[in-house]
């Protein structure tokens, strides 16, 4: 069973974050899907990706692609894991069900601490998936280093 680790970005942006993350989740052995709700956001997100520096290279794809199965991080808007990914970072707000929770290693939802709206949903989401029996954590970066201030 997995478990939802909850990132209140509030220092770093989004982008560094997430490569940050997609790192640490390959270190693991994992297939990603990075899931969104914008196209658009996707194609923005791959194009930063690939910029990460040369000692950054994040290999990945954008769903959609013949090769999607063999992707080892896949961007997405859809709730597919075509890749069979055993980690769904979801950002912008992307729904995660409880069942998907479950079905993974590990979910990181990944919020705007910034945006009122974000934050607003990132607690909708984290009381679904715990009320629903999920393991969650929630991690904080606003003393300057991520720090988890809260679990289930």
């Amino acid at each position: 069973m997995g478990a939802a680790y909850f990132y209140h970005l509030t220092r770093a942006p989004l982008e560094e974050t997430l490569a940050r993350l997609i790192d640490k989740a390959r270190g693991a052995g994992w297939a990603i899907v990075v899931r969104g709700r914008d196209p658009r956001r996707m194609d923005l997100l791959d194009r930063k990706l690939w910029l990460q520096g040369p000692d950054s290279f994040l290999p990945h794809g954008l769903a959609g692609g013949a090769h999607d199965a063999l992707q080892p991080v896949l961007l997405t808007t859809g709730p597919e894991r075509a890749n069979g990914a055993e980690c769904v970072m979801a950002v912008d707000g992307a729904e995660v069900a409880p069942d998907e929770v479950n079905a993974t290693q590990r979910v990181c939802i990944l919020f705007d601490g910034h945006d009122p709206e974000a934050v607003q949903q990132a607690r909708g989401q984290w009381k679904a998936l715990v009320d629903a029996g999920c393991s969650a954590q929630y991690w904080s970066e606003e003393s300057g280093a991520w720090q988890m201030k809260a679990e289930t």
